[in-house]
């Protein structure tokens, strides 16, 4: 499966951005679906996860009650919604795909995304 990130951008902090991953290929509706980030200087961390089915997410701790993950498995995308946005939310997000049930852990996923860069202004 192929992966493509858009949305990303400038913002304010408080602001909201809706990130969009589109996939291509067969069997979406088959992987889990996660987004990560990277700011700079850093490594790549998990930020969300949806199951194949759409029912079970997942959030770190730092974006809880701000994001949401949710996917339609029609169109073969996965979105994230961003609200609340703060400075240290700056980083390129990628979207990945994986072939287990549920994992937040990096390694685990098998495709990725290229990249969306999002920045928050203070």
């Amino acid at each position: 499966v192929q992966l493509q990130a858009f949305g990303g951008g400038l913002v304010q902090a408080g602001g909201s951005l809706r990130l969009s991953c589109a996939a291509s290929g067969r069997s979406f509706s088959t992987y889990l679906m996660g987004w990560f980030r990277q700011a700079p200087g850093k490594e790549r961390e998990f930020v969300a996860a949806i199951s194949r089915s759409g029912v079970t997410t997942n959030y770190a701790d730092s974006v809880k009650e701000r994001f949401t993950i949710s996917r339609d498995n029609i169109r073969s995308m996965v979105y994230l919604q961003m609200n609340s946005l703060k400075p240290e939310d700056t980083a390129v997000y990628y979207c990945a795909a994986g072939s287990l049930a549920f994992t937040f852990r990096r390694d685990e996923y098998d495709y990725w995304g290229q990249g969306t860069e999002v920045t928050v202004s203070s």
